[in-house]
């Protein structure tokens, strides 16, 4: 192994000491102790490589590597934060991968005196998790126009403390704005497609739409043992009934061109005690699929079903916040390039598609977008537990360097007719 690799995985090992767990993960929730620490550790590795370093509004983290003064911005990137009890993996990796390709072609053209069209600025985009402050992908929505940025700030996690308030607590939020021509992402699978096909490398081709939901089941607090069945509102039931409603619609609109997943990821009960018939249960519902159509069908389903449920569980269920995104495909031209690319160093690649929201999702609407996946064992994540084997990581890089490389020499023109994105003013990124 090369020093630049021995290098990257000394300082993933470094990084992944920051809010260990005894599991072998990280807890490094959005601007908590351990995410600020993380954010401070890549600081310090990054301006001693040269980099500059600046936060915008929201807490998105610049590492700006200057190659040509006065020239465009080709940003690549990550988040260092991650869900509780979550794996090293996860975000983290795509940050430092990022860092070291940037430092690797400054190296590189100051040797070889390759001329570079466009400087490299590696992004960690605030709250991409969404776990402690809602909805995910925070700092790329509020980057790209689709959250204001004062609805992000007054975003108040279970504690009542806002984002503002966090990202000041851990002095990592600024009034930086930087402009950029496109953007690249390397992130573990979190699947398993790779591993089954015996690849190295997937290559996004687009993502999978996705409807996620807050609902508040309201019913009436009773005592357990008084109050009979008849005379209940039991909210608990109602939400377990929208649970189960969810799984069942899943399995019915799935088929063999499209999988539809649904799933309940946060569940809290009111007043939560035992003897308690539960007054309210807050709850969160996604459902997620490749194709628009099977997507409405589905989505449309778990709506007539929470109807239903009301009524059998004689609750009223209330739709709260709401986070969606559309199924979308990736440009082409970035993946015709990432696939030369990977055989230029004889890696093994497939055409994947993402089952998982990154904030490539909301950049590849707004600039040419390139996101690139290594393989997760056992597809295993948002667990302890996750993990990529080091020659992964490592060619990885590799490759991000090598992708990086010809993005920055120009060599990246966007096909605007398979891209969708908000302005087609900057769909090409040659010079």
């Amino acid at each position: 192994m090369n020093q630049s690799n021995t290098s990257f995985l000394a300082d993933f090992r470094s990084m992944s000491s920051i809010g260990a767990t005894a599991g072998g993960g990280v807890d490094r929730q959005a601007a908590t102790v351990a995410d600020g620490q993380t954010r401070n550790w890549f600081r310090g590795l990054v301006e001693g490589q040269g980099f500059t370093v600046r936060y915008d509004q929201i807490g998105n983290q610049y590492s700006m590597l200057e190659l040509v003064p006065g020239a465009p911005w080709i940003a690549v990137g990550s988040h260092l934060d991650s869900q509780p009890l979550g794996g090293r993996f996860d975000g983290a990796y795509g940050v430092l991968a990022g860092a070291h390709a940037a430092q690797r072609i400054q190296d590189s053209f100051a040797v070889a005196k390759d001329s570079a069209v466009f400087n490299i600025v590696v992004i960690n985009w605030f709250n991409e998790e969404g776990c402690r402050f809602k909805p995910s992908m925070m700092g790329s929505s509020v980057y790209t126009g689709k959250i204001p940025a004062s609805q992000a700030l007054d975003t108040t996690d279970p504690d009542g403390v806002t984002v503002r308030e966090a990202l000041e607590g851990i002095g990592t939020i600024g009034d930086f704005e930087l402009p950029v021509s496109a953007y690249i992402e390397i992130h573990i699978e979190q699947g398993r497609s790779l591993e089954d096909r015996g690849l190295g490398i997937g290559l996004v081709e687009s993502t999978w739409g996705a409807n996620k939901y807050e609902f508040i089941v309201h019913g009436d607090q009773a005592h357990t043992g008084a109050t009979i069945i008849a005379d209940r509102q039991d909210a608990l039931l109602g939400a377990s009934a929208l649970v189960v409603a969810a799984r069942e619609i899943a399995l019915e609109y799935s088929t063999d061109e499209h999988m539809v997943i649904t799933s309940c990821g946060e569940f809290n009960v009111f007043p939560n005690s035992p003897v308690v018939v539960a007054s309210r249960v807050n709850l969160l519902v996604d459902v997620r699929s490749t194709d628009p159509d099977v997507l409405a069908a589905a989505d449309a389903a778990l709506h007539t079903r929470v109807s239903q449920i009301e009524k059998m569980a004689n609750v009223r269920i209330e739709r709260g916040a709401e986070h969606v995104w559309d199924a979308k495909s990736y440009d082409l031209a970035g993946l015709k390039l990432a696939a030369e690319a990977a055989d230029s160093l004889g890696l093994s690649h497939g055409v994947v598609r993402t089952l998982a929201g990154h904030d490539s999702t909301n950049m590849k609407d707004v600039v040419p977008t390139i996101m690139l996946f290594v393989p997760s064992v056992e597809g295993i994540s948002h667990n302890e537990r996750e993990l990529t084997h080091d020659a992964d990581m490592v060619a990885g890089v590799d490759l991000l360097t090598e992708v990086l490389t010809r993005v920055v020499r120009g060599e990246f023109v966007s096909d605007s007719a398979t891209t969708n994105r908000a302005s087609t003013d900057s769909v090409s990124v040659s010079r």
